[in-house]
């Protein structure tokens, strides 16, 4: 998280998918978490695992977002009977199909901290090692995300993960119902720094800075790993007045590449949390992915699926460059993000691009990855020949009426005055 940053708003870019109807979420960019409202704005957020969400003619139920600390009794999430038949508006937005070209995650591990992660859950089938007591996933939340960094590709529609080949270490950072823990987190960074993770990322955000989690923080990043986090919790599953802007941990921790959600029009959905600092925006609503049991599809939404995307991506570039470090990954991945108030994440470009040398790094923290060059002479110049050109034509103007007028009055016997 970068300190002392002026707050900032997600804004649109150039590109936005437009021409979409707001009845075929799946196939276009109209995302929804609940139903679908206005066209190009989405509902507040009410995820649950009982709720169906619509997509176009199609329901997929929701995945429920990670609890808060106080979070009282959650049942597990049931298992989904129906498999989404279109490829979603975030994998489009990525260009997922395209950067399978260049990069697959192949020989790169991703540890994702969050409610554990089922090994035998479809798409990661043999891909993924569970720490402790993480492979039983009751809420579901960390199979969903681990489906997003490193979910198997192809099928129709493919809705395979960002770095389908990569390893997954499932790890988690809560209690058996979701509720993140500062002690457990902390203890999970560890456990992927120790493993050698090359990616690491964290679903959970805290309202309070722990000292040890700082410092398992520090230690993953000097032992080389990429660290990703949400910047705010998961938006609640009941609307509430809106909060204050905060920042959160780890994801306010140097180094830590922190991200928010954001629709395809680049705003922050509604009901989302307020944070005065991110480092990149990724997309984060209406996205699909599978659960810890059957072969069904779920729809999600929240910050922690747009860092899982981003994790994705940094996986793809660590496979792409092995020969860079965290901080170049880190550097490659702001810089060629699309400009914004915070700049979205690019996934092809961070791929197959050549990063900028000057972009701020984990260490600078500088003002923002896009430098804009000193055009002071260039506009000087530029003006100076504005005004020749327009001198320049004023005259061929006189030359012209002057060639065509005189002739005409002498013609006439025009005299100048005086001359009777």
């Amino acid at each position: 998280m970068t300190p002392n940053r002026r707050p900032r708003r997600v804004a649109a870019t150039g590109r936005v998918v437009a021409g979409c109807s707001a009845a075929l979420l799946l196939s276009c960019a109209v995302p929804a978490a609940a139903a679908v409202q206005a066209p190009g704005r989405a509902a507040p957020p009410r995820p649950g695992g009982a709720v169906s969400v619509a997509a176009g003619e199609q329901k997929l139920p929701g995945m429920p977002p990670v609890p808060g600390p106080r979070a009282g009794q959650a049942d597990c999430v049931p298992a989904s009977a129906v498999r989404a038949r279109k490829q979603d508006w975030a994998r489009r937005r990525l260009d997922l199909d395209k950067i399978r070209a260049y990069g697959t995650g192949d020989g790169v591990t991703v540890a994702v901290i969050d409610t554990g992660v089922a090994t035998r859950a479809a798409g990661l089938t043999g891909r993924v090692t569970a720490g402790d007591g993480a492979d039983r996933d009751c809420p579901g939340h960390g199979t969903f995300v681990a489906g997003l960094v490193a979910g198997a590709a192809g099928g129709s529609p493919d809705l395979g993960g960002v770095a389908p080949r990569a390893e997954v270490l499932g790890l988690r950072g809560t209690d058996d119902l979701g509720r993140p823990d500062a002690a457990r987190i902390a203890s999970a960074v560890r456990a992927a720094a120790s493993a050698g993770a090359d990616v690491i990322t964290v679903s959970l955000a805290l309202p309070q800075r722990d000292a040890d989690l700082s410092a398992a923080v520090a230690a993953a990043r000097r032992a080389g790993a990429v660290v990703v986090a949400a910047a705010t919790p998961d938006p609640p599953a009941v609307a509430v007045d809106r909060a204050p802007s905060r920042r959160y941990w780890p994801a306010s921790e140097p180094g830590v590449l922190s991200v928010v959600d954001m629709l395809p029009s680049g705003d922050r959905p509604d009901g989302a949390l307020p944070t005065p600092d991110a480092d990149l925006a990724a997309p984060g609503t209406g996205v699909v992915s599978g659960g810890p049991r059957g072969q069904g599809s779920y729809l999600g939404s929240g910050p922690s699926l747009a860092a899982a995307f981003v994790a994705g991506t940094a996986a793809v570039v660590r496979g792409a460059h092995p020969r860079a470090s965290a901080d170049e990954v880190v550097r490659r991945l702001l810089s060629t993000a699309y400009p914004a108030d915070v700049p979205q994440l690019d996934t092809y470009a961070a791929v197959t691009g050549i990063p900028d040398p000057a972009a701020r790094s984990p260490q600078s923290r500088g003002p923002g990855p896009v430098r804009l060059r000193d055009t002071a002479v260039a506009d000087r110049a530029t003006r100076r020949a504005t005004w020749l050109a327009l001198g320049g034509a004023a005259g061929v103007v006189a030359v012209a009426w002057a060639a065509f007028a005189l002739p005409r009055a002498r013609a006439r016997r025009w005299r100048p005055a005086g001359q009777d």
